[in-house]
């Protein structure tokens, strides 16, 4: 007896399972097929980002070639077309690149303009941004106006900041060259309290500061030399 109870039983349990897969089947078949699809286009998107940084890696090899075999105005052209339509942080490689090309070729304006670019974009991670602004005072800094200076990396220079050793260097000696000789002393004391300054900046701050103190010695009107105002 207990046999045919359980073989009702189990007809029933059969019977229960079939209307639950009638009435769900649709949305399991739905689920399976849209794992299967999104497995299938991350792997698409995966293939595709891949073929694209191999594509933009091989466009940057190339451009350095070009600079390699000395044909620089096609180097810079092949560059450039990275910087604008390429993708991952090869656009930004290929900013420095046209800026180092430009600088060798004698092109500082078009250099400084380049790492201005680069400066200026958008997606350019911070740090970046900020070693190409530190790129462009270099170039400029023997004939920069100290103001221009200041204004393009004096934020940089404040305590803490990674940046600081190379911005109050480049400081000083811009103010150093523009006459202002209360300014240099400051940023190359700066440098030389610091104890994080590497030894060899340590050594160039301290010729400076000895060189600043020969120039112009302190006076009650500043320290400025004549005819500095």
């Amino acid at each position: 007896m207990s046999d045919v109870f359980r073989e009702v039983d189990e007809d029933i349990r059969r019977e229960q399972l079939r209307k639950l897969w009638r009435r769900f089947a649709p949305f399991v078949i739905a689920a399976a097929i849209l794992i299967v699809a999104g497995t299938a286009g991350y792997r698409g998107w995966e293939y595709w980002q891949k073929s694209r940084a191999e594509a933009n890696g091989d466009r940057f090899i190339a451009a350095l070639e070009l600079a390699i075999a000395d044909k620089h105005d096609e180097s810079i052209a092949a560059l450039e077309s990275i910087a604008t339509d390429g993708s991952g942080g090869y656009p930004v490689l290929a900013g420095f690149r046209i800026a180092a090309e430009k600088a060798a070729a004698g092109d500082n304006a078009g250099a400084v303009a380049a790492f201005d670019a680069i400066a200026a974009r958008g997606d350019t991670p911070a740090e970046i941004k900020n070693l190409a602004r530190l790129r462009a005072a270099l170039l400029i800094v023997d004939r920069a106006d100290f103001a221009d200076l200041k204004n393009r990396i004096g934020d940089l220079a404040t305590v803490g900041n990674p940046w600081r050793h190379t911005a109050r260097e480049l400081l000083g000696l811009g103010a150093w060259r523009s006459g202002d000789y209360a300014a240099a002393k400051s940023y190359f004391e700066e440098i030389n309290a610091d104890q994080e300054t590497p030894a060899a900046l340590r050594q160039r701050s301290q010729l400076m500061l000895a060189l600043i103190a020969a120039e112009a010695p302190e006076s009650p009107a500043g320290n400025k030399p004549e005819g500095q105002g």
